[in-house]
C-alpha cells in the first residue's frame, strides 16, 4: 500500500459540490477525484513521471 499523507482541504462549497458531482460521474469518491485531477495535473506539466505499466493509482 502506497505512503499517504493526511491533509486537511478547506475548499469553498460550490466548488466542492462540483467535484463531488464529477467524481460520481466517475464512480469515485472526492478524494479520488482529487488525486487523479492533482496527478494528471502534475504529469502534464512535467512534474510526476508517468508510471510504469500496472503502477497507476487509487481511482485509475
Amino acid at each position: 500500500m502506497a505512503d499517504r499523507k493526511v491533509y486537511p482541504l478547506r475548499i469553498e462549497r460550490r466548488l466542492y459540490d462540483a467535484l463531488e458531482r464529477w467524481a460520481s460521474d466517475d464512480l469515485r469518491s472526492v478524494n479520488a477525484q482529487i488525486e487523479f485531477l492533482l496527478r494528471e495535473s502534475l504529469r502534464r506539466t512535467g512534474r510526476l513521471p508517468a508510471p510504469s505499466p500496472g503502477e497507476d493509482g487509487p481511482g485509475e
